[in-house]
C-alpha cells in the first residue's frame, strides 16, 4: 500500500483535532477567586480557545478522505461532534466568567 502526501496530511490533521478536544471542567467558584483583571484575562484565553477549536472544526469538516481509506468519513465525522462539543463547553465556561464579572466588576456592566 502507497502512502500519498495526502492521505498522510489527512491523518495528521485528525489525528491532531482529535488530541486537542481535551478541557477542564467549569468550575464557577474557580471564577469568584479572580480579580477582575484576571476574569477578563480568563474571557480572552477563552475566546481566543472557542476562535481556534472553531478553525480546527472547519479544517476537519472540509477534510477531504479518500475514498480508500476506510472509516474515513466516520472520523472525520466523530473529530468535528467533539470539537463543537468542546465549544459548547467553551461557551458555557465563558458564560460563567461573564456572570462572575458582572458581580464582581462595575465596569464590566
Amino acid at each position: 500500500m502507497k502512502f500519498t502526501p495526502t492521505a498522510i496530511s489527512t491523518a495528521m490533521l485528525l489525528l491532531a483535532a482529535g488530541c486537542s478536544s481535551t478541557t477542564a471542567s467549569i468550575s464557577p467558584a474557580k471564577y469568584d477567586k479572580m480579580s477582575c483583571t484576571e476574569l477578563n484575562s480568563e474571557l480572552g484565553n477563552t475566546a481566543t480557545d472557542i476562535s481556534r477549536t472553531a478553525i480546527a472544526r472547519g479544517k476537519v469538516a472540509n477534510t477531504s478522505v479518500p475514498t480508500w481509506l476506510l472509516g474515513g468519513e466516520r472520523v472525520k465525522t466523530v473529530v468535528a461532534n467533539r470539537e463543537t462539543a468542546r465549544i459548547d463547553r467553551l461557551q458555557q465556561q465563558q458564560q460563567a466568567i461573564i456572570a462572575t464579572r458582572k458581580q464582581k466588576c462595575p465596569s464590566a456592566q
